[in-house]
């Protein structure tokens, strides 16, 4: 699906060193590291965001639809959420059967601040999918949720991962669980610059927190 070939992105200082991957079909990537590592950096040069990054540097993107769905929901809040849905290309009906698969049938004509914060993530979710992903790209996205809400909203993610199976994902997050319930792969990132520490499947339920305390460990030993 993608082959990154990123050599490096700077501001005013080192954050990304030369970063090697491939992302195929059916990957479901959780991507961790010590906070202000530039995890978020990576996934926008992965989406294409960063002008500094060069679009020979992630092969492949230009044929795939990418979702993104960021930290803040990004919703326009002038427009209901079925119009929202309906500006990325869903017709009305493919937004009410979005909305309805995210949990939020019946709110189509709600507002972006007439919701809670989980439920805008939902709504910003169904935006994600209405154009039709074949990689999609979560950026911390059960940040500031309530334990329920983000344990609702990871499920949700697992079941939409299931029910497309040829989908990729890759997810930035700092929580082992997280990874444990949505990722067959993980990826490590750390150093000055940043760098891929870690890039392999994870086997079986319960071995990332593990996993994560050596990495953690040997980098405050490095």
């Amino acid at each position: 699906m993608l082959e990154l070939q990123i050599e490096g992105r700077d501001f005013c200082r080192p954050v990304l060193g030369q970063v090697r991957a491939t992302v195929g079909a059916g990957d479901r990537i959780c991507l961790l590291g010590p906070s202000g590592i530039g995890k978020t950096t990576l996934l926008n040069a992965i989406a294409g965001l960063d002008v500094s990054v060069p679009d020979s540097a992630v092969i492949g993107r230009e044929n795939h639809r990418v979702g993104y769905l960021f930290q803040e929901h990004r919703l326009l809040p002038w427009r209901t959420l079925k119009a929202n849905l309906k500006l990325v290309g869903a017709t009305r009906g493919e937004a009410q059967e979005l909305l309805a698969q995210v949990g939020l049938n019946g709110y189509g004509d709600y507002f972006p601040d007439q919701l809670s914060l989980g439920m805008a993530r939902r709504a910003a979710l169904a935006r994600c999918l209405a154009v039709k992903p074949d990689l999609l790209l979560l950026d911390e996205p059960f940040a500031s949720l309530d334990p329920v809400m983000a344990d609702e909203l990871k499920q949700l993610i697992a079941r939409i991962l299931d029910a497309h199976p040829a989908m990729a994902m890759i997810c930035v997050t700092h929580d082992a669980n997280d990874a444990d319930i949505l990722a067959n792969r993980l990826w490590y990132l750390d150093g000055r610059p940043a760098k891929l520490k870690w890039d392999k499947p994870v086997d079986g339920k319960g071995v990332v927190q593990g996993l994560l305390n050596k990495l953690r460990t040997r980098e405050c030993t490095d």
